[in-house]
C-alpha cells in the first residue's frame, strides 16, 4: 500500500474520530510462537502510534524477534466502525515517563487533586518505559456503509455477477 493511500484512510474524518479514542487493540506474535491481541492505550501523532510499557513487560522481547504488529481500533455499537492498521513496531527505551504515556492517560476522568497523585505514582514506580512505535503501513476503514469487509465485498460482486448487477 502507498503512504498516500494510508494518508487518504488516516485522514478521513471517521478515520479521525478513531483515531482520537483512548485504546487499540496490539497484535503481535507471542514468543512461543502464537498469537496475542492486548489492549493499549496509544496516542497517535499524526504519523505514527506510540504506545508505551514497563521495560519488563513480556511482550518486548516477541516484538523485537517479530516485529510486525496490527493495530484495530473499534466502536462498541453495531455496526461497528472499525480502523485497522499494520506496521513494525520499534521499540525505543527511554529514562522517566514519556510525554506520551501522561498524555494518553490523560482523558480519564479525574480530578485534578487525582490526576497529581497518579502521576506522582506512575512517577515513582517506573524508572523508564519503552516507547512501542508504529508507523502505519497498511489501513483500511470500515464503516459497513461505504466500506465493507474484504470477504463481504467480494461476495456482493459474486452476487451481483450471479443476477447479472441487479
Amino acid at each position: 500500500m502507498q503512504p498516500s493511500e494510508i494518508s487518504e484512510i488516516l485522514n478521513r474524518p471517521l478515520s479521525q474520530e478513531l483515531l482520537a479514542r483512548d485504546l487499540t487493540r496490539l497484535a503481535y506474535v507471542a514468543k512461543d510462537g502464537t498469537p496475542r491481541v492486548v489492549p493499549i492505550a496509544f496516542d497517535w501523532n499524526g504519523a505514527e502510534f506510540v504506545m508505551c510499557t514497563a521495560k519488563n513487560a513480556p511482550k518486548l522481547p516477541a516484538l523485537r524477534r517479530n516485529p510486525a504488529v496490527a493495530l484495530t481500533i473499534d466502536t462498541e455499537v453495531h455496526p461497528p466502525k472499525i480502523l485497522l492498521v499494520r506496521g513494525r513496531a520499534e521499540l525505543d527505551v527511554v529514562e522517566g515517563i514519556p510525554e506520551e504515556f501522561i498524555r494518553m492517560n490523560g482523558s480519564y476522568s479525574m480530578t485534578p487533586e487525582q490526576r497529581v497523585e497518579w502521576e506522582a505514582g506512575v512517577r515513582s514506580l517506573y524508572d523508564g518505559m519503552v516507547r512501542i512505535v508504529v508507523t502505519p503501513t497498511w489501513a483500511k476503514l470500515i464503516d459497513f456503509e461505504t466500506t465493507l469487509p474484504s470477504a463481504v465485498e467480494e461476495l456482493l460482486r459474486q452476487q451481483a455477477e450471479r443476477t447479472g448487477g441487479a
